[in-house]
């Protein structure tokens, strides 16, 4: 075990309803790499000292009061599956405002993204949080470059990172910084999770899901592909489809879809595609099927998307069932 000349402390701020794995999984992040260099001390705050009742009902008790607790290397704010409600908290807020200013490095897991953007340190920043919180975060905060496909952001010494075993990745980046690669390495080895793992969130969000169509324009271009998406979905086909005009065919789709309609049939592709892989469908089967002209075509629409392969996202996500013997 190396010694180092002083213990860096990481205070992790726990409220009502705060998810549990939010702070236990970095929180045994920085409890494992002690076993390598006792590097940190974890001190458990609550915006009044008192005991606090998590997402899974489990009462924690934690250290200190916000205000009393002193100075920290890093501060943590775990979210909340009620994040909109809890962040509204105005002790919450006072105590994540207090904290930024004691702290040399400000973080946040999830949705705890809410309460550093509540609290205004977020403003003019790049930031990320879980992908079902981004789009609401953009549109309640528009100061803040909401980046919903990373897995953590680091914008100076201010962190978020997207929900659960992102705490994770962001923790070991976090080692890594004050530690080095060797150390933050062991300790993704000893917790037996992915040192840093590939692709952004889109790859767990199914996100490619395609919009539901709501004109008649865009449902008919949606009927026209799902009924045979091998077929020919030239802009001219999916107009003529229609009984509109290219132009506003165009017009209709980006306005209600906010993509192209070559974008939209590729989207749509994409999930059908998808949805085969997690089947059990082999990558050429679903290329097929799904309208794309060769697996290799597949393979790069599918990395543009999601940043992994369908190979490794087929390993990632198909069904259980194999494993389990069913």
């Amino acid at each position: 075990m190396l010694k180092n000349r002083a213990r860096a402390r990481i205070g992790m701020l726990l409220f009502d309803q705060v998810k549990t794995l939010d702070f236990v999984g970095p929180g045994e992040v920085f409890v494992e790499a002690n076993q390598l260099v006792d590097g940190y001390e974890l001190v458990l705050l609550s915006p009044d000292g008192a005991d606090v009742t998590t997402s899974m009902g489990v009462r924690i008790g934690v250290h200190a009061a916000a205000a009393e607790a002193g100075e920290f290397d890093t501060v943590i704010v775990p979210g909340s599956e009620v994040a909109t409600r809890v962040f509204k908290n105005i002790d919450i807020i006072d105590a994540v405002r207090l904290l930024s200013t004691r702290t040399r490095r400000m973080a946040s897991i999830c949705s705890g993204a809410y309460a550093l953007a509540e609290a205004g340190l977020l403003d003019g920043k790049a930031a990320t949080t879980h992908w079902k919180f981004a789009p609401m975060l953009a549109e309640r905060y528009p100061n803040i470059d909401v980046q919903p496909d990373s897995i953590f952001v680091r914008d100076g010494l201010t962190y978020t990172s997207a929900g659960v075993a992102a705490g994770i990745d962001l923790a070991l980046a976090l080692v890594e910084e004050d530690h080095g690669a060797d150390v933050a390495r062991s300790v993704a080895q000893l917790l037996l999770v992915y040192m840093q793992r590939s692709g952004g969130q889109s790859q767990f969000s199914a996100s490619l899901r395609a919009a539901p169509p709501r004109t008649p324009v865009a449902r008919a271009v949606a009927d026209y592909v799902n009924a045979d998406p091998t077929r020919s979905c030239t802009l001219r086909d999916l107009a003529a489809h229609a009984n509109v005009s290219t132009r506003h065919l165009a017009r209709i789709v980006r306005d209600e879809l906010d993509m192209s309609p070559l974008e939209y049939v590729n989207s749509m592709r994409l999930d059908l595609a998808t949805g085969q892989l997690e089947s059990g469908a082999s990558v050429a089967q679903a290329s097929a099927d799904s309208g794309f002209g060769t697996p290799a075509a597949f393979r790069r629409a599918f990395i543009a998307k999601l940043g992994i392969t369908p190979s490794e996202y087929q390993r990632r996500f198909q069904t259980t069932r194999r494993t389990a013997g069913v």
